[in-house]
């Protein structure tokens, strides 16, 4: 079994100045801690993996292609891979679990 504190997650990617930590990679997905502070600018690029975003806290818009929705504490979105996206409008600090499958490259 493979189990992980937010808390611990959190520190650890605070401690290495990333604003993303993988922390698990499997052979069909890998999972991660993104980390936007509010007012930040989202600089991601699509990617060549489909991703789902589980917003663990903060408020934010993400776009998503040509859609956009708020979300916060508890939302789900699922951006399939090669599909441009970004979140804005930060408005408390976001932190999201990103699962991508297959494993980010």
């Amino acid at each position: 079994m493979k189990a992980f504190r937010l808390d611990e997650l959190e520190a650890e990617r605070a401690a290495n100045d990333g604003a993303y930590l993988q922390f698990l990679r499997e052979r069909n997905m890998s999972v991660g801690l993104y980390a936007l502070d509010a007012g930040e600018l989202d600089s991601q690029k699509p990617h060549q993996q489909d991703e789902v975003y589980f917003v663990v806290s903060g408020r934010a818009s993400i776009t998503v292609g040509l859609e956009t929705t708020q979300v916060a504490r508890g939302s789900v979105v699922y951006v399939p891979a090669g599909v441009a996206h970004k979140f804005h409008h930060i408005t408390e600090d976001l932190r999201v679990l990103v699962v991508f499958s297959p494993p980010e490259s």
